[in-house]
This record gives structure tokens, C-alpha cells and sequence, in this order.
């Protein structure tokens, strides 16, 4: 409890405060949604009450099973039931709801200001149209015509608010059921005018933000590392987060992980998440033992024939200060990495977070290969391209970008965080094509 009190009074509790009370006003918006329709459809008292009594038995119980296990030590690597039946089941409701009552605001919101700018507009042509004499004669049935349709449509707009409201909770399942899992696998064509000849067609897999859990099991993970290596790169890197929140989950992750061949080697750099967990040496030194190289501010030469490219790695780096402890932060990017540089040579850089690019590029940095975005995770595209999560805190969601001389690929991962749905933002392998020629 003391605990509690105390982050409560920090900075970082005041700024969540307007989401728990939205989240709050959204599950009393639907209390009283569900109460409503109840009453509508069941005309039996005593049955509305039984079934009140077992809506909130149910309500609290699940809410107080679902919060204290996602506390769980340790985390499971592969789906329970209780995950299926309990877990998933909340988060999706915490993500429809709230989601739905955004929806509904915004639709109602819409049809009043179209309402009154209707009302506004209308009544000057209705009342310059109308021949004298007639407010007497016949306008009066006319107007309490009018009237009576007013409930009507203010009636048509809240029942259609309610309806959009819902489409939340059918888009969280598809991303729960269908979208976390529907792994798409990106062939990139990289031009690099300086590449070395012996690297024309160079293949690099990359494999990002894992996040090993129950909705991303060992078992899964372990099928993206069997399609990895069907697709025969000739180099493959992993960019960061393999774990959430529990270290222990650590061992499961590289064992999964382990199975990838690549005649160059594996390589990869550390995520946000490694940082979280404390992760960062146990992690590196699991990896080594299977023979793949975390580069922790460090650089590598890939030598192929009689030519070298350089390939350098740094740990997560953020200029953001919401972490506990400031975990990450730097006052400015990529500090010491032009002490890696090798010169008249392509350098590849592995960073988990792409808003290192800008400075990658100001460095003379040929390639960027980063992850972290989730390519936004839940995409709302059909409200427009660029509503994205991840756009609160980077301009790189995902794909490819260029600043001068400079690229970067930002890849949207295997996983997922909060909740465990992809919209818009499917999992993704990237194999990148080295080439000279455009």
C-alpha cells in the first residue's frame, strides 16, 4: 500500500490519471449499455435480477482474476487455458471498450454539429420559401410533423453511434484470433551504389521484437525460426525485445531462437525490454553459448571473398525520460559509434529504436536495421494511413525510409505488447537484398 501511495504522487501517475478515468467512464458507459438492452429484451424482473447478481459476480471476479495474473512468476512460454478463456477474453474488453466509447463519442459528437449546422442552414430558406398566410394554414400539421420526426432521427443517431461503438470489439477479435498470428514475409531491395561487388545479392533476414509469452509461445517462435531458415539467407539479426517483463522467460526465447542457420552468422542487438527485465548480459551471454553475437556497442567486419562490410550493434537508446530510472536515455544518439565507423566501407547499423536513423545518417551510415514500432500494432488505416500508435512517440513506423545517403527498414516485429491483437500491423519477416544497381 505504501508503494502504492507513493507513485501516485509522481509525475508519471499524474499522466496516466485522464486514461483511468476515460477507461473508468467507459465501463460504467457499458453497464449501462448491457442494463439497458436488458431491460429491453427480457420483460421477466426476476430473471434481470438473477442475471444482474451473476453479470457482477462474474464482472468483479474476472476482473480481479485477470489483473493479479498478469502479476504471474513466471510467465508462461506456451497458451493456458486460463490465458484463452480469462486472460485474452480481458484484454479484449478492455481494448473494445474503450475503444468503443471513443467511437461513440466521436459519432455522436458528428452527428450533432451536422444537426445543428442542418438547423441552422434550413430554417432562413424554409422561411423565405414559405407564402405569407401559410404559418396559419397549413404549416402548423407541418410543423409538428417535423417535430415528431426530431426524437426519430435523434433516436436513428445514437442507436447508429452504438453500432460503430461495437465495431471495436469485432476488430479486437479478428486481432487476437486472425491478425497477432498472420505472418507476412517482406523481400526488401536495398541499393547501396558503394556495396562491394562480392556482396551483389547479399540476403539479411531479420527477425524483431519476439516478446515471448503466452500469446507468442516457444512453439510459435520456434515455426519462425524453421520459415527462417527456408528462405536461405545468407546473414540473419536479431533487433531486440525477445522478453516482456519476466527475466525467466529468457531461456526459452534463445533455446526457440536457436535453431537458425546462416552460413554468415547471427547476429543482433539488445530492445527496451532487455533493459526492463535486466536482461541485457544474461541474455547476450545465452545467445553467445549458441554462437550468435549480440553487438553491444560494438562493430563486426562481414567478409566475403576479398571484400568486408561493417556491421555495428548498440543496446536500446531513447531520448524519452518516462522510464523508471531513465532506463535507456541518452542525451544524445549514437554517441561513440563513429569510433566504429570504418571508413570507405558500407556500414549496417542494428538498433532497436529507428529514431537513431536521423543521427545514423548525419554519421554517414548506409543502412539502419531497427524494430520496436510493432509497425503501430493497432492501425486504424481506414480512418487514415497515419493513425498509428507509434506515431506518438517516432516518425518511422514501418517500411522503408531515406535521409540523404542513409536508409533505414523499420521492421514491425513478431509479437506484441498491452494487448495481444494486431490490426493493420501484421507480424513480419524481412529479408533485405543488397545491391549496387536501383
Amino acid at each position: 500500500m505504501h508503494h502504492l501511495i507513493n507513485f501516485a504522487h509522481t509525475p508519471r501517475a499524474k499522466a496516466l490519471l485522464p486514461f483511468v478515468i476515460f477507461y473508468l467512464a467507459s465501463q460504467l458507459f457499458w453497464i449501462a449499455k448491457l442494463r439497458q438492452w436488458k431491460r429491453t429484451f427480457i420483460r421477466n424482473r426476476g430473471l434481470r435480477i438473477w442475471l444482474g447478481i451473476v453479470g457482477w459476480s462474474f464482472y468483479v471476479l474476472w476482473y480481479v482474476y485477470a489483473v493479479w495474473d498478469l502479476r504471474r512468476t513466471p510467465s508462461p512460454v506456451h497458451l493456458t487455458a486460463a490465458d484463452a478463456l480469462l486472460q485474452g477474453p480481458f484484454q479484449w474488453w478492455v481494448f473494445g471498450s474503450v475503444l468503443g466509447l471513443l467511437v461513440y463519442l466521436l459519432v455522436r459528437a458528428t452527428s450533432l454539429i451536422a444537426g445543428g449546422l442542418a438547423r441552422i442552414f434550413h430554417r432562413p430558406a424554409t422561411a423565405a420559401a414559405m407564402p405569407a398566410g401559410a404559418e396559419s394554414a397549413g404549416s402548423p400539421g407541418t410543423t409538428r410533423s417535423a417535430a415528431l420526426s426530431q426524437p426519430d432521427r435523434r433516436r436513428f443517431f445514437r442507436q447508429a453511434a452504438t453500432a460503430a461503438a461495437a465495431v471495436p470489439f469485432a476488430a479486437g477479435a479478428y486481432g487476437i484470433l486472425y491478425g497477432r498470428l498472420d505472418l507476412k514475409i517482406t523481400h526488401q531491395r536495398i541499393t547501396i551504389p558503394r556495396l562491394p561487388a562480392s556482396f551483389e545479392g547479399f540476403s539479411i533476414l531479420q527477425l524483431s521484437d519476439l516478446h515471448i509469452g503466452p500469446f507468442m509461445t516457444e512453439r510459435e517462435i520456434r515455426k519462425i525460426a524453421a520459415i527462417s531458415n527456408s528462405l536461405r539467407p545468407h546473414l540473419a539479426v536479431l533487433t531486440g525485445d525477445f522478453v516482456t517483463y519476466d527475466p525467466s522467460t529468457q531461456y526459452a526465447v534463445v533455446d526457440a531462437l536457436s535453431g537458425i542457420k546462416a552460413p554468415f552468422g547471427v547476429f543482433g542487438c539488445l530492445g527496451n525490454h532487455e533493459i526492463y527485465t535486466r536482461t541485457e548480459a544474461s541474455i547476450t551471454a545465452l545467445f553467445a553459448a549458441r554462437g550468435f553475437r549480440m553487438l553491444r556497442q560494438e562493430q563486426t567486419l562481414i567478409r566475403a571473398g576479398n571484400d568486408v562490410v561493417n556491421m555495428i550493434g548498440v543496446d536500446y537508446q531513447t531520448q524519452a525520460r518516462y522510464v523508471r530510472g531513465h532506463a535507456g536515455y541518452v542525451k544524445r544518439y549514437l554517441q561513440g559509434v563513429d569510433k566504429l565507423l570504418v571508413p570507405q566501407t558500407v556500414n549496417i547499423l542494428l538498433s532497436h529504436n529507428p529514431n537513431t536513423f536521423d543521427r545514423a545518417a548525419q554519421l554517414g551510415i548506409d543502412f539502419t536495421i531497427a524494430g520496436h514500432t510493432h509497425g503501430g500494432q493497432v492501425n486504424l488505416e481506414f480512418l487514415h494511413t497515419d493513425v498509428s500508435p507509434a506515431r506518438i512517440y517516432t516518425p518511422y513506423v514501418s517500411g522503408l525510409f531515406q535521409k540523404g545517403n542513409g536508409q533505414l527498414y523499420v521492421n514491425r516485429g513478431i509479437g506484441t505488447i498491452a494487448v495481444p491483437m494486431r490490426l493493420g500491423a501484421p507480424p513480419e519477416i524481412t529479408v533485405y537484398h543488397l545491391s549496387r544497381r536501383t
